[in-house]
């Protein structure tokens, strides 16, 4: 998030004069800076009350209303779309936030955490009652529920990357849960096939998948192509090292959305490959010890909350770099914590204090041995206190807190 802070704090005046001489709108040149301070400010505060304040067990007794909550808020704002109300904020055709003000807010980004709770609820349920796999007890209500998010997200909203990111969420769970594997390969061609008609049906989309073509085949240059283009020549202009803090030329207005689903390759010119790699490297370390935390966890819920935010967590790292690099096609996605973003940064930041606090009730293999007890002699009474078990035994422990 800090290191967002910089970027943000870098180009955002830059993303400020270009709005303002293209739209004529009065942004004034501290107006990023100050919105993506706040969003860290509050997203901080969302992510000590998730990991300290509110007690997970309080959270699952209202994942279905938080469920119902994060569907109704989606239809409304589809209805309020359809009506051309000024409480639904659209931009380039798209109606995702809801606009009070100077607040907006994007309920598709608390429909990913409530998918995250619910899943983990309804999946440990069914588990126990031995219902996984069953058509009426697990497959109607799971398809009902994943089928309206979906359709509020990708169709309603026009918002293909929270599908991606749904659609992660929702196998990551199931895998872990045990699905039978047939039934488990049968829902994922399902999906397969909604989401290559949901493609084939959009024009915005084919026009995307075009241009990611043309650019794989080195075709010539077009509108369509003029967004991945730019991405790419960003993070080449980066060369090893990168042009350095404020001397990034694509946030001038070459590189659209630069703040936001484009940071990564901003961070490319700005870091160079080093800085890209590191990076890499603090994702790499974030998604590993998830799955750390959900290996040590023997509760099936709590494992199923940590698989669920690694697969949120996981999908939008890797579709928007990938995005970024031309290995898929372009698709509205933001890089987590870095992307210019309150909703997102809040929800995310929550998620992953979930998972700190979860990981609290973790359990883990410790080998003790006879020459503990020496230190405890130097050290204190920590070690002095307990009996040690015979050298090289492995014991079983549970920790908390």
């Amino acid at each position: 998030m800090a290191l967002g802070l910089i970027i943000i704090y870098a180009i955002g005046p830059m993303r400020a004069n270009v709005l303002n001489s293209t739209y004529g709108s009065n942004y004034d040149s501290n107006y990023f800076f100050l919105g993506q301070l706040r969003a860290v400010i509050l997203a901080l505060i969302a992510f000590f009350a998730a990991f300290k304040w509110v007690p997970y067990k309080y959270i699952k007794k209202y994942a279905k209303p938080i469920m119902i909550v994060a569907l109704l808020l989606s239809a409304l704002l589809w209805g309020l779309s359809l009506m051309h109300s000024p409480l639904a904020k659209c931009e380039l055709g798209e109606c995702r936030w809801f606009q009070f003000g100077p607040i907006s807010f994007q309920p598709a980004e608390l429909l990913k955490l409530a998918m995250v709770i619910y899943l983990a609820d309804f999946l440990a349920r069914k588990r126990e009652e031995g219902n996984i796999g069953k058509w009426q007890e697990f497959w109607l209500p799971l398809l009902i529920v994943c089928g309206a998010s979906l359709f509020l997200v990708v169709i309603a909203q026009g918002d293909l990357g929270t599908g991606v990111a749904l659609i992660s969420i929702i196998f990551g769970s199931l895998l872990i849960a045990g699905v039978p594997a047939k039934q488990y390969l049968i829902m994922v061609a399902l999906v397969l096939a909604v989401a290559v008609g949901a493609i084939a049906t959009s024009s915005h989309r084919m026009e995307r998948i075009d241009a990611w073509m043309t650019t794989l085949s080195g075709g010539e240059s077009s509108d369509s192509t003029y967004h991945i283009e730019n991405a790419m020549l960003a993070i080449g202009t980066g060369g090893l090292a990168g042009v350095g803090i404020g001397n990034s030329v694509q946030a001038t207005g070459y590189l659209p959305e630069s703040i936001n689903d484009s940071v990564f390759a901003i961070m490319g010119e700005t870091f160079g490959f080093i800085g890209l790699f590191l990076i890499l490297v603090v994702f790499g370390a974030i998604l590993i010890r998830m799955l750390k935390v959900a290996e040590g966890t023997k509760d099936t819920e709590n494992r199923l909350v940590v698989i669920g935010v690694f697969s949120w967590t996981l999908a939008q790292v890797v579709v928007n770099i990938m995005a970024m690099t031309s290995l898929v096609p372009v698709t509205g996605i933001t890089l987590p914590l870095l992307s210019y973003g309150g909703t997102s940064m809040v929800f995310i930041a929550f998620a992953l204090g979930l998972v700190l606090q979860l990981s609290c009730y973790t359990s883990r293999e410790v080998t003790t041995n006879e020459d503990i007890s020496s230190r405890g002699r130097l050290g204190g009474t920590h070690y002095t206190s307990r009996r040690r078990s015979p050298r090289n035994s492995r014991e079983k422990t549970s920790r908390r807190g």
